[in-house]
């Protein structure tokens, strides 16, 4: 690859009034910048290898504890600083990382992808960490699950996982009907079965999408727990991000600790998310309780700064009088 002109350097400026953040380097642009940065930072202690022209492994070498995302390529271009979202939560704990990169919905059913993995357990790659977590969203949900066969007693945090696409068994998910033709039955396939041999299982879906349910319900036993996130709206894993949820729970699970109490606990942080809230009401008013929605606008208007919800509290407020005063005149009458 070619060399390119290092980045400018940060600029803290600093006044009597405000402190002015430090300005970040420019992300890439172009998809052969990106390339060669990733390269570049996995020079000193890893490596940035390509499977093929859709797949990429991207590995970081820190410690012990290591945790494996897979992460779609458009997903990663569109972060702040081009990185993958594991890489954030690694580099905070001072953890090592590998990233499974697929450009689009691959479902890394290939090929080079199988003797990628195969290398690794071959090398006895997962055997140098003590703690080793997979974790994906959706699609790299699914591939979360199904590789995790190769690092037995890993943990396994799946969001939104697809168990499988094939016909046969999911024909009910109409989502990606692309994925039907790809081969679900052969190595790594159906993630379900891929799990058996993890270590904790946490499988986390929004109940109110319902091919996410029926995916969520085929994984299954002793060591899977399953988290309901009811009216969290779009992707799980921006939601949890956005909530600062993704840090705490895979420190959680590293650690040991996470569980359905210490899930609940952080599961409060909903409470102040401005689009489950905006959910909640919504279902409320859809439903015709107005009760409810009172009680949700009263909630939020007292905890947060939320101007919708104080206008809705105040108008349901003047219609419950208008029907009140309505009343009292019928009756007298």
């Amino acid at each position: 690859m070619t060399e390119t002109s290092a980045a400018p350097q940060a600029q803290t400026t600093v006044s009597a009034k405000r402190v002015v953040a430090p300005t970040p380097a420019p992300p890439p642009l172009d998809r052969a910048a990106w390339l060669e940065m990733m390269d570049r930072l996995s020079q000193d202690s890893g490596y940035f290898e390509p499977m093929g022209e859709k797949h990429w492994a991207f590995f970081v070498d820190e410690s012990p504890t290591l945790i494996v995302t897979f992460e779609q390529l458009d997903d990663i271009r569109r972060r702040p600083a081009q990185l993958p979202m594991g890489h954030d939560v690694a580099k905070a704990n001072g953890w090592s990382h590998l990233c499974l990169i697929c450009d689009g919905d691959t479902w890394y059913r290939d090929k080079r992808v199988y003797g990628y993995f195969d290398r690794l357990v071959d090398d006895a790659f997962f055997e140098d960490f003590d703690h080793v977590v997979f974790m994906g969203t959706g699609v790299q949900g699914y591939a979360a699950a199904a590789f995790a066969v190769a690092a037995p007693g890993a943990t396994v945090i799946a969001l939104s996982p697809r168990a499988t696409m094939d016909p046969a068994v999911a024909a009910w998910d109409k989502r990606t009907p692309k994925a039907r033709a790809k081969d679900f039955n052969s190595r790594y396939g159906y993630a379900p079965d891929m799990v058996e041999g993890a270590g904790q299982v946490f499988v986390l879906h929004n109940p109110d999408v319902i091919e996410d349910a029926m995916h969520a319900s085929l994984f299954r036993g002793k060591h899977i727990t399953h988290f309901r996130l009811p009216s969290l709206p779009g992707r799980l894993d921006w939601a949890l991000s956005h909530m600062r949820l993704i840090q705490q729970m895979v420190d959680a699970a590293v650690a040991g600790s996470l569980d359905p109490v210490s899930f609940a606990k952080l599961w409060r942080a909903r409470r102040n998310f401005g689009p489950y809230l905006r959910t909640i009401l919504d279902k409320a008013e859809a439903a015709g309780r107005t009760k409810r929605e009172m009680m949700i606008c009263r909630s939020v208007a007292t905890r947060l700064q939320a101007p919708r919800f104080k206008k809705r509290l105040a108008d349901l407020l003047a219609a419950q009088v208008a029907a009140d005063l309505e009343a009292d005149q019928d009756s007298g009458a």
